[in-house]
């Protein structure tokens, strides 16, 4: 039986083999997967006009280049955006979708909460990067939620390069068209995951709208006490490694329980 082939996107923070090892080897030998980096940090600053379709086309190169007409996608926080973006514009490409904590989920149906929190996000352009940084981490989880505190030491050398990057995130989201109507018209398996400790306003209320899109086949499962800074890839890998290799199972047709997952300890 061939192998499970999918590519998995990280978000603005966490480089994404540092973001997926646990996850890669709970999936087990016979899941090939990819964790793709972001084309946003490619070179020193964001590519010039850089867009989720910068990300789109990337992802596509990388299957090409892999020659997988068809494969799965899988992407957390700025990754789970630019998933959705690839499901609207390359459904074809797609044997599933999964998303986990997806930034931003298109401009349309925002509730009043929702558009209060993402103006919010915009207050903390222009902050200092450390301020920038402990702002933008806040606003993701509940308010009761004590996020730990920045390891000693200097930061790694890739953190200097994630305010700038994080800010071409929110600075794309605010016009680009995630066509409502061709998401909808997805037909493939749907995955969404979400932390029961993320802030509702924001999370709670992506996971509500996408799930009024009516995917045919939509699955959401929620990881009580996760966040969006301590979310199941790399805290639960086991758990979500049980539930995506049933999503892919179940997308290509195939007899559950055929894989063979090795233990694996959080990063």
């Amino acid at each position: 039986m061939e192998p499970i082939r999918v590519i998995l996107l990280p978000g603005a923070v966490l480089p994404a083999e540092q973001a997926y090892a646990g996850l890669i080897a709970a999936l087990g030998s016979d899941v090939q997967a990819v964790a793709k980096e972001l084309e946003l940090y490619r070179d020193e600053q964001p590519p010039p006009g850089w867009t989720l379709d910068t990300e789109v086309e990337g992802v596509l190169r990388e299957a090409d280049a892999r020659g997988w007409q068809t494969f799965h996608l899988l992407g957390y926080s700025g990754g789970g955006s630019v998933a959705l973006a690839f499901a609207a514009k390359h459904p074809e490409r797609l044997q599933s979708l999964a998303v986990l904590e997806p930034a931003w989920a298109g401009n349309w149906d925002w509730s009043r909460s929702y558009a209060e929190h993402r103006r919010l996000y915009e207050e903390l352009e222009g902050l200092p990067p450390e301020e920038f940084m402990a702002g933008f981490m806040r606003l993701q989880v509940r308010p009761d939620v004590v996020l730990p505190p920045p390891e000693p030491g200097p930061p790694p050398p890739w953190m200097a390069r994630r305010p700038a990057g994080i800010l071409a995130f929110l600075r794309t989201f605010k016009d680009y068209d995630l066509d409502r109507s061709r998401l909808a018209a997805f037909s493939r398996p749907v995955y969404y995951a979400v932390g029961g400790l993320s802030h509702p306003d924001d999370q709670g209320d992506v996971a509500a709208r996408l799930a009024r899109v009516f995917f045919p086949d939509f699955h959401l499962e929620v990881f009580p006490r996760r966040h969006h800074f301590d979310p199941p890839h790399r805290i639960e890998p086991e758990r979500l490694a049980e539930s995506l290799r049933r999503h892919w199972d179940l997308a290509e047709g195939r007899p559950a329980g055929h894989h063979e997952a090795v233990p694996s300890a959080a990063p």
